[in-house]
């Protein structure tokens, strides 16, 4: 069963009134005009912008290319090969190659009139004017992906905190069952929820609308390290007293994974167990030591995981995942 989305909707509607404008406005070659429009309607408001304006640098290009090569030398195939031989290099040269397609439509418009004059030009512009005007009409709504970006968010926490609640696991016991799916799923996420965030970036023209895309890219750089941290902690040879220690310590963040910024507690409570532990008595074996440096190392992986966090701006979690975190029942925001 096919799935008919909104872009398709809006390039329907679009066509059919950028042919309905230029038919009534009397131009030739009207169809034209729902060409145009369905090219300059694309995924995001910018994209939409950027191309409407490719397309229309690239049209009165192809005009002035016209009138030198059609009346310089002759309305002829071959010199419809030889303008495209230099109209299109000269597009990719000043950056409005998109336009390339669109510009060729005016091309042959010329070519089939057989004769550049004033009122030719005016149909054109006007052509261009309607499909490019009403694509930018149809692209000013957008639906919010608030919610999806919501979602992903609160699932991309979910699977960090399993995942950390796994390294504990290991630190406590030394062994574990777990199969480590999470570690694929998290990562399918954030890619998932970067490329939306983007898009969302794309749909906005004023403001400072990049939170989101701010939080993931946060998420992707603490992502990198945990999977630094999972090799690093099967590794230890043997559970020392602090590997309790950390082990409580990864638990607390654990449970506290939200986009609020309170690394910097965290970061105070990872520098007071660092000089405890220096303060500790030498390891008396071999094993002793390697494990104590394996743990060691663990905490600057840590640390930098903290550090990634408290030099990111402050996102709002999500109310639901709030509730949750508290164990409060409330009623929904209406």
């Amino acid at each position: 069963m096919f799935k008919i989305g909104y872009r398709t909707i809006k390039t329907a509607i679009g066509t059919a009134a950028a042919i309905t404008i230029a038919q009534w406005c009397g131009l030739d070659s009207f169809p034209s005009a729902g060409i145009i429009a369905i090219l300059c309607i694309q995924v995001t408001k910018k994209q939409s912008l950027r191309a409407s304006w490719n397309r229309f640098a690239a049209c009165m290009i192809a005009m002035a290319f016209s009138a030198i090569f059609f009346e310089g030398i002759s309305f002829h195939p071959a010199v419809i090969g030889f303008l495209m031989l230099l109209f299109i290099p000269f597009t990719v040269a000043v950056g409005v190659k998109d336009g390339i397609v669109t510009s060729s439509v005016i091309i042959l418009h010329f070519y089939s009139a057989g004769k550049v004059t004033l009122g030719l030009f005016i149909n054109e512009t006007a052509l261009i004017t309607i499909g490019i005007g009403v694509a930018l009409i149809m692209n000013l709504y957008m639906p919010s992906v608030e919610i999806e970006l919501s979602r992903f968010q609160e699932e991309i926490e979910d699977k960090f905190e399993i995942i950390l609640k796994e390294i504990v696991v290991y630190l406590k016991t030394g062994e574990s069952n777990w199969g480590g799916k999470e570690i694929t799923e998290a990562s399918g996420l954030i890619s998932e929820a970067k490329l939306l965030a983007i898009r969302d970036v794309e749909n906005r023209f004023l403001g400072n609308e990049d939170d989101y895309y701010h939080y993931f890219k946060m998420r992707e750089k603490q992502f990198e390290i945990l999977e630094r941290i999972l090799p690093l902690v099967t590794s230890i040879p043997s559970i020392v007293k602090q590997s309790a220690m950390i082990a409580n310590f990864l638990e607390e963040i654990s449970n506290n994974v939200h986009p609020q910024n309170t690394a910097y507690i965290y970061l105070e409570q990872l520098s007071e167990m660092k000089l405890e532990f220096e303060s500790m008595d030498l390891p008396k074996t071999r094993e002793e030591f390697e494990s104590r440096a394996a743990l060691l190392q663990l905490m600057k992986e840590i640390e930098e995981y903290l550090n990634i966090k408290n030099s990111s701006k402050q996102f709002p979690a999500s109310r639901e995942r709030m509730k949750r975190k508290a164990g409060v029942k409330t009623k929904q925001k209406a």
